[in-house]
């Protein structure tokens, strides 16, 4: 997997505040990074650095090798930025926007109408192609920036707030749309307070504070991160209460009753839980169910102590 983004060291400091802490990692091809955290915690000035908008105190970005700010004649191509705010020029229609855009990108001719054809699909706007972006409401605005953003096919795109002023149909189409960028092999962050969205799609989660990350992992190992144990829940069919038998099971403890089902603590891997379901089928309990238990992103971030999701 080939490494596209690098983050080293980036600090941003504006006067006494310090907006993004000495933050570093890097994403590879096909890495979706979920980027969470309050208002004023610096996840829009870390994109701002990341897409080259914004000048690190100190620090570096690097988008395929390329220095952002150094070699920005050669990043300009490779990496997209949405922000939040979607700024346009009012008095174009949606399709002479999309055509400037794909015209300072050195895009023109039939390799231009495809991309804008496609990419006016994929957001839902071809029927407003012809309208002025001045006539749009918010979200319809949102979904230009976000075709704005694509049809150069940057290597690296970084979505800020990209489901601000979505409906929900809005929001599963973006969902989609995100998933495929990742499925090309492109490197992609989001930055969102949407956390059920996030942990649907995203590889990668980053929960940021004051400018610093609290926490990045992987998606599947974020909620029992450095436990090595997890919780699994069964369902048990026949009389009485198995808890004793389930706790003569060697590894296991933290065992209860919770309505008809049974959750048991364990180690945490698909083999341990291969192991688990075998113990308990070897003292002839009849399980109709069985399942490990995984945080939702909304219980980890509260877990960081992180009071408000912006």
């Amino acid at each position: 997997m080939s490494v596209l983004l690098e983050a080293n060291d980036i600090r941003v400091e504006f006067d006494k505040l310090i907006a993004v802490d000495d933050v570093s990692f890097s994403m590879s091809s096909g890495d979706l990074l979920g980027l969470i955290g309050p208002n004023g915690a610096g996840k829009t000035t870390l994109l701002r650095v990341l897409a080259g908008l914004q000048s690190p105190t100190s620090g570096s970005a690097k988008i395929m090798g390329n220095d952002v700010l150094e070699e920005s004649h050669r990043v300009r191509g490779q990496v997209g930025f949405a922000p939040d705010s979607p700024p346009a020029y009012e008095e174009m229609t949606v399709e002479q926007f999309l055509y400037f855009i794909a015209d300072l990108n050195g895009i023109r001719g039939s390799e231009a109408h495809e991309r804008i054809d496609h990419w006016l699909d994929q957001v839902w706007l071809d029927d407003k192609r012809k309208e002025k972006v001045s006539s749009l409401s918010r979200g319809m605005r949102q979904r230009v920036t976000i075709a704005q953003t694509l049809v150069p096919s940057p290597a690296v795109v970084l979505l800020d707030e990209p489901s601000s002023g979505l409906d929900p149909a809005g929001r599963i189409q973006l969902r989609q749309v995100i998933a495929s960028l990742a499925a090309q092999g492109k490197a992609v962050i989001v930055s969102s307070h949407i956390l059920a969205d996030l942990e649907e799609f995203c590889t990668h989660i980053a929960i940021i504070e004051r400018g610093g990350i609290l926490r990045y992992s992987h998606v599947d190992d974020l909620s029992h991160e450095g436990t090595g144990r997890c919780n699994y829940k069964m369902k048990i069919i026949g009389d009485g209460d198995h808890t004793q038998e389930l706790a003569t099971i060697d590894g296991a403890s933290h065992i209860h009753m919770r309505g008809s089902e049974y959750i048991v603590q364990y180690d945490m891997g698909e083999l341990e839980a291969a192991q688990l379901l075998r113990q308990i089928v070897e003292r002839r309990l009849a399980v109709i169910s069985f399942a490990m238990i995984k945080e939702s992103l909304e219980e980890v971030y509260l877990k960081t102590g992180v009071r408000q999701v912006d």
